[in-house]
């Protein structure tokens, strides 16, 4: 490799932020065809070879191409966007219209090209970002089997986590866009969430990962599990990186309505990056249940985050939210799993024989040695649900999950103990606000004494994206707990 690029690669480029990477274009000290080349070094040396992190499935073949485009346009016309020439990873249920596949990690689709854009790689490319690759992910994000490991699918293996390839879980479904940008294998991702597969990789791999508010982001394009509660987000190694990315990819799309409940479009979520944003923050902490999941060092650990929240200026009390032993299931997810992607699937090629849910699982069946390392007992089970959306048992469970999860969950603990956002350890505390469809952004709180990250999230109402930005760049920027995963640089 060219070694002006290796020695960028391997110092500077280490936590290059947007904001880094714009000011050495701009003063032409690297092209964005310099930047990719960069990027292809660190994904051979650190993910195909090396630690062999497994976290990228394909990497777009006209990237270096687009990079070189860009470069043109930002000498004769100047940049786009901030986004102009910056590489983001995609996860492999975000649909490219391109040369790369879109198979939610399983073999049964691992010939499937996307007919067309996402809206959000749509919104990503007339930014002037580069779509560098596809990420590994577990397979069907997670909404396969009860016992699959995280990070695994049968087209993609196995992904680790970099700070402990042999010791630490890799997290949730979005493993392999947390991974790529925690080791530096891109500048920043995209992931998706139904219920953790954003905040869950995010805080294993020691990043910032922001899930929206329903209602934020379209989700047209994107295999589906729950339109109640599916969304994309983005997962980067700073806050402001990820707020940079939200003002590309949050514009209203006619064919995802729930974007036209938006009551703040044009929004620009640099605005609330201040450092003093949790002053006067009033800050439920949800100790019952959530932490008993943790041991005494991530007890202490997030103990210590919730005291610098306090030297901050936030008012925080001890909560417990009133629907937490409330009676869930996952109903809503097994009937809207099996109306969307059977959509879904009646849109791809119909040459690959994949046209509904039942084709996934006979496939799958027939082939058991290579797609059923750990079974599809989710798959069946949606199956066996009618699909169709007036199901009493499915508007039974939509209805209860509305009320207990929104007017007798967050909305009245906020209301009645005077709260502004709610403070939970890791993704820990994801599973109620994805059924209320609200926001929530988790950021680094710091490190065990063997290296695993520890992440702390934030969670608000409806449309709280602002006061998230707020809370999270002031902790962030007074800690500064992230630091690179040791690669062997």
């Amino acid at each position: 490799m060219n070694p002006r690029l290796k020695k960028l690669s391997e110092t500077w480029l280490i936590d290059a932020t947007i904001t880094d990477i714009q000011a050495k274009l701009e003063q032409g000290e690297i092209t964005s065809y310099e930047l990719v080349l960069m990027y292809l070094y660190r994904i051979e040396k650190f993910d195909k070879q090396g630690p062999k992190l497994n976290s990228i499935l394909e990497i777009n073949p006209d990237a270096l191409s687009i990079a070189a485009s860009l470069d043109v346009e930002r000498r004769t016309k100047g940049p786009r966007s901030l986004l102009h020439g910056i590489p983001v990873i995609l996860k492999d249920n975000i649909d490219t219209c391109d040369k790369m596949h879109t198979s939610a990690g399983s073999l049964v689709l691992k010939d499937s090209y996307a007919r067309r854009d996402a809206y959000v790689t749509r919104l990503l490319r007339e930014a002037g970002a580069i779509i560098l690759g596809k990420a590994n992910m577990t397979e069907w994000a997670n909404f396969m089997t009860y016992n699959m490991p995280n990070g695994y699918s049968s087209r993609g293996g196995q992904i680790l986590n970099p700070y402990g390839p042999d010791r630490f879980d890799v997290g949730g479904s979005s493993s392999g866009s947390a991974v790529a940008v925690s080791a530096n294998l891109s500048t920043v991702a995209l992931g998706t969430e139904t219920s953790g597969s954003i905040l869950s990789p995010a805080s294993q791999n020691s990043c910032v990962g922001l899930k929206p508010t329903i209602g934020l982001i379209s989700r047209c394009g994107v295999i589906p599990i729950s339109h109640t509660q599916d969304t994309v987000g983005p997962i980067t190694r700073c806050v402001t990186d990820a707020a940079i990315l939200m003002n590309y990819l949050v514009k209203p799309d006619i064919d995802d309505p729930v974007t036209l409940t938006n009551p703040n479009e044009s929004l620009n979520y640099l605005n609330y990056l201040d450092r003093d944003g949790l002053k006067g923050v009033r800050l439920g902490i949800c100790r019952k249940k959530y932490f008993d999941y943790l041991n005494e060092e991530k007890r202490h650990i997030m103990d210590k985050a919730i005291k610098v929240i306090e030297e901050l200026g936030g008012i925080t009390k001890d909560v417990v939210i009133p629907s937490l032993n409330a009676s869930w299931n996952i109903n809503v997810l097994l009937y809207e799993f099996k109306n969307g992607i059977n959509y879904y699937l009646s849109t791809i090629d119909p040459s690959l024989g994949v046209r509904t849910l039942q084709d996934v699982i006979r496939i799958n069946e027939e082939n058991q040695e290579t797609h059923l390392k750990y079974g599809q007992t989710i798959l069946i089970e949606a199956e066996q649900t009618s699909g169709t959306l007036t199901d009493p048992e499915y508007l039974n469970s939509l209805q209860h999950d509305i009320y207990y999860a929104k007017e007798q969950g967050i909305d009245k603990l906020l209301k009645e103990e005077n709260l502004d956002v709610l403070v939970f350890p890791n993704n820990y505390g994801a599973a109620i606000p994805a059924k209320a469809g609200y926001p929530s952004i988790t950021v680094p709180a710091g490190y065990t004494s063997e290296g695993e990250p520890v992440g702390i999230t934030f969670t608000g109402p409806a449309f709280s994206e602002p006061l998230l930005f707020r809370v999270a760049y002031a902790f962030e920027q007074a800690t500064l707990h992230r630091e690179a995963p040791k690669l062997g640089e």
